[in-house]
């Protein structure tokens, strides 16, 4: 799995971070699991075709030391589809400055 860490996380940084991201992205729906929805003018061409397949996701793992970014895109639709597959750099371009920006305006120097 391809994955953005960002580890060392202090005990008070990880509180900051679940706070934020609950205000984000609401409560994690699995342990320590955020999904963030991607925004329909980051969608690929199939992405964008793929209508039943939509809304897509990437994941934030939450864990007490780091925070992990999974660079798949996922459908909570389905299991598998052609659609479905790693980040484009764009796409990970977007989702590595959102972290940051999480980060940045929750203070956290990690």
């Amino acid at each position: 799995m391809r994955q953005y860490v960002v580890d060392e996380l202090t005990f008070r940084d990880y509180e900051k971070i679940k706070q934020g991201l609950n205000l984000r992205y609401g409560p994690a729906a699995l342990d320590g699991v955020y999904w963030v929805p991607m925004p329909a003018s980051m969608l690929t061409p199939i992405q964008k075709a793929h209508q039943s397949c939509q809304p897509f996701y990437l994941a934030i793992v939450l864990e007490s030391t780091r925070i992990i970014a999974e660079l798949l895109v996922r459908t909570q639709q389905r299991i598998r589809c052609d659609c479905m597959g790693y980040a484009t750099e764009a796409q990970r371009n977007w989702f590595f400055e959102s972290i940051d920006e999480l980060l940045r305006e929750l203070e956290i120097k990690a």
